[in-house]
């Protein structure tokens, strides 16, 4: 039994430094490679715009407030129709309704007693930007109190991405030579690349109104220039 358990002790050894010295094939993998992220800006202005619009009331009860509200917001939105706002470019994005404890302002103590405050919040995409700042003013004398927000965009932005995305490979190829002549390799081919985009939001801010009672002149609003960056990661075979 002894004899046998160190005869196959030796196969084993044998063949394990057979192996050692054999091609080192999977220590070589897919071979060498070199890693490189290409990214590609266009700077363009926008052509549409994404607002935020609400009103606030406050009211001793509850139906009360949402009948306020009601009257209110249906002012608005008539305003905004007539102003050429295209009925599908006009959305509800939210409504609440809250209880307010009532304090006593000398003593500063909770009375007991509650009103209700109700806030309706109007999503609007306005698609003409030069009748922007008309646009706020009339919704503002319409009865809106509160502009949260403007959020600049292009509306299509398929042919603005192709171009981000080859000056995203322009430049990746541009650091791949580079970077190949510096260590003195030479690129064979891409093994594989990955892409993704970023586009946010131009962003204006706008105070909050009046409470309908008018602006005499048209707010300045200037959509700038946004960015669209593209970026790709790159993986060269390189020998």
């Amino acid at each position: 039994m002894r004899t046998k358990t160190l005869l196959i002790s030796f196969v084993l050894l044998a063949a394990l430094v057979l192996s050692a010295c054999g091609p080192a094939a999977v220590a070589s993998g897919g071979g060498r490679t070199l890693n490189v992220t290409g990214v590609g800006q266009v700077f363009i202005t926008p052509d549409i715009a994404y607002l935020y619009i609400g009103v606030h009331t406050e009211q001793p009860t509850a139906a009360e407030a949402v009948s306020a509200n009601n009257a209110q917001t249906q002012q608005v939105i008539d305003a905004l129709k007539n102003f050429g706002v295209d009925e599908k470019d006009i959305h509800t994005s939210s409504f609440s309704i809250w209880p307010i404890d009532r304090y006593d302002p000398a003593t500063g103590t909770n009375t007991g007693e509650k009103y209700y405050a109700v806030d309706n919040q109007v999503y609007i995409t306005a698609r003409d930007l030069t009748k922007l700042g008309a646009l706020l003013d009339t919704v503002v004398k319409a009865g809106a109190n509160s502009i949260n927000s403007i959020q600049f965009d292009l509306a299509d932005k398929t042919e603005v991405m192709k171009q981000a995305r080859a000056e995203a490979v322009k430049n990746a190829q541009a650091q791949a030579e580079e970077l190949a002549g510096l260590a003195s390799v030479s690129l064979v081919e891409i093994t594989n690349i990955s892409y993704a985009d970023s586009t946010p939001y131009v962003y204006a801010e706008y105070g909050r109104g009046g409470g309908g009672g008018g602006i005499q002149a048209n707010v300045p609003i200037e959509p700038g220039q946004m960015t669209i960056t593209a970026n790709v990661s790159v993986t060269y075979e390189i020998k």
